[in-house]
């Protein structure tokens, strides 16, 4: 009966057990090198100095995404509202001529890269990438605002831009 107890008492002190969410990106996530649209390397770093000082949304999505691509409307919608914030968009398309093309046919405003590391490189691996399109607000320190939303109008968005 007691190892029932702790068993018990393991597995639900375990699930109570809420994973800290990341303020800062990692070594790894930051030196992550994406490509420009001249075709040039940039570190993630670099691509976050750009930008420092000011509110970054970070839209990771894919010109093949149906999700992406209906949710676009309300990624314009967020431009409109928060015209302060700096837009970047990280592209998982499986070619950077589907990249570019994407950027076109559906009128994408903000800075753009494409993910060369994919998936599983340091910077989907650190934000925990399992779906796209992924939202993010970085603080204009530096520090992560909002870590995960997969709505561009997800309050925590809207809340964080304000």
């Amino acid at each position: 009966m007691k190892k029932i107890i702790y068993l018990f008492l393991l597995v639900i002190s375990f699930f109570s057990c809420k994973t800290e969410t990341p303020k800062v990106f990692s070594e790894e996530a930051l030196d992550d090198t994406f490509i420009t649209l001249n075709g040039d390397s940039i570190p993630f770093k670099e691509i976050l100095e750009a930008h420092k000082g000011k509110t970054i949304v970070i839209d990771v999505w894919a010109s093949w995404c149906s999700d992406c691509i209906k949710g676009m409307p309300k990624v314009k919608a967020l431009q409109d509202n928060f015209k302060d914030a700096a837009y970047i968009f990280l592209s998982l398309d499986k070619s950077q001529d589907s990249w570019k093309k994407g950027i076109v046919k559906y009128d994408v405003q903000g800075a753009h890269y494409f993910m060369q590391s994919g998936w599983k490189g340091p910077f989907g691996t650190f934000v925990e990438l399992d779906w796209i399109p992924r939202y993010m607000i970085v603080n204009p320190d530096g520090t992560i605002k909002v870590f995960k939303a997969i709505e561009a109008d997800d309050n925590k968005l809207i809340e964080a831009l304000k």
